[in-house]
């Protein structure tokens, strides 16, 4: 059994001054190395606990807890021309939001330019870095106390080897990307997860994702809408999961069979750890008025289940996804996701999800199957 493998000296960082000097002994251009420890037990945002940097074979633990990164990074990953290597960023990029809200300015997410080049859809760091450098990593500290001080020497060792590799793993795909001729096809794809992951205004329509409701009377649907925004905002203010504060099974009673009174809202929301009388009165007071025409027409509708012509179209849509994907070589998940192909053939509407290269392969052939 190969041992495993020894992390290089990193810089403890837990003051601003270090981390500003830290930052500006790395060489201007080139690729950053970059992940996150973060805790998100009992909190509607993730908790960040520590931040790994590397770069030029020089690497640092940050510690937020104590520094106050502020717009640290800012200059040198969201204005600078710096690469900025993550594997799986959507999470971390979620976790550190506050400190670079619209993200890095150029990431370069392995975990997705290791599914453009055969290597399977959503790869992990460690399987990966195995496939590409020879090197096994251990994962036995993958769900540590990250908030705890100090941090014991096996999860600086941990921390530290989850950027050590990245830039190894970065040049191999990198290069395999241009010979493939897929790099803008990444740039795309890291492109649509930064947006989505340090969106932080919550989705707007968020009853879309209740397919149960799809059948429900529009004056339902909007309620059910009224009251999963409500859920939303609260959760924020509070900083707490939002099946804290109203179960999904709880907010679809709710908006079918609204309260008639504090008392029965008070009976059917016993359970829900986050939801206290504040939030009790608030929660009556948002359903309290009647569904109006206005609410109606604002509340988008919620993609059903594929039936009848729409399912058989469903199926001839799937096998040209496959074979589309087997002469490209690409996972058929990453090229279409059955979800955004539902979605198309139920709303005819063309995804989101769908736009950019995959619109220019896609378009044409699936169109032309939809049902009459």
């Amino acid at each position: 059994m190969q041992p495993l493998p020894t992390a290089p000296n990193a810089e403890w960082i837990d003051n601003r001054a270090a981390l500003d000097a830290w930052l500006q002994a790395a060489p201007a251009h080139g690729a950053m190395a970059l992940d996150t420890e973060f805790m998100r037990r009992n909190t509607f945002y993730p908790q960040l606990a520590l931040l790994q940097l590397g770069v030029a074979g020089r690497y640092a633990l940050v510690d937020p807890l104590a520094c106050p990164i502020d717009d640290a990074l800012r200059p040198r990953l969201d204005e600078g021309d710096t690469i900025t290597l993550m594997h799986s960023a959507s999470e971390d990029l979620e976790a550190l939001s506050s400190v670079l809200p619209a993200g890095p300015r150029t990431l370069f997410d392995t975990q997705i330019a290791a599914a453009f080049v055969g290597l399977g859809l959503g790869i992990s760091y460690r399987a990966l870095v195995a496939e590409l450098v020879g090197v096994e990593l251990d994962k036995g500290e993958t769900r540590s106390d990250w908030m705890q001080r100090p941090l014991t020497e096996s999860q600086r060792s941990y921390a530290t080897l989850d950027v050590v590799y990245l830039h190894p793993v970065y040049d191999q795909l990198a290069e395999r990307l241009r010979q493939q001729g897929r790099e803008a096809w990444h740039a795309q794809d890291c492109e649509r997860l930064k947006q989505k992951s340090c969106h932080r205004e919550g989705d707007s329509q968020p009853q879309r994702a209740f397919r149960g409701a799809t059948d429900w009377s529009p004056t339902q649907r909007a309620r059910l809408r009224r009251i999963l925004l409500w859920r939303d905002r609260t959760a924020r203010s509070l900083d707490r999961p939002r099946p804290w504060l109203l179960e999904d099974a709880l907010v679809m009673n709710l908006a079918q069979q609204p309260p008639a009174n504090a008392a029965d809202l008070e009976q059917r929301s016993r359970g829900q750890r986050a939801l206290r009388s504040p939030q009790r009165a608030e929660l009556l007071q948002c359903l309290a008025p009647a569904v109006t025409e206005e609410e109606i027409a604002a509340t988008a509708s919620i993609p059903g289940f594929p039936q009848g012509a729409a399912k058989q179209a469903l199926a001839q849509m799937k096998e040209k996804v496959d074979a589309l994907a087997q002469e490209l070589n690409l996972p058929a998940g990453l090229l279409c996701p059955r979800k955004a192909l539902e979605e198309y053939v139920v709303t005819t509407e063309w995804p989101d999800y769908l736009d950019g290269w995959r619109r220019e392969l896609l378009f044409s052939p699936l169109s032309s199957l939809l049902p009459g």
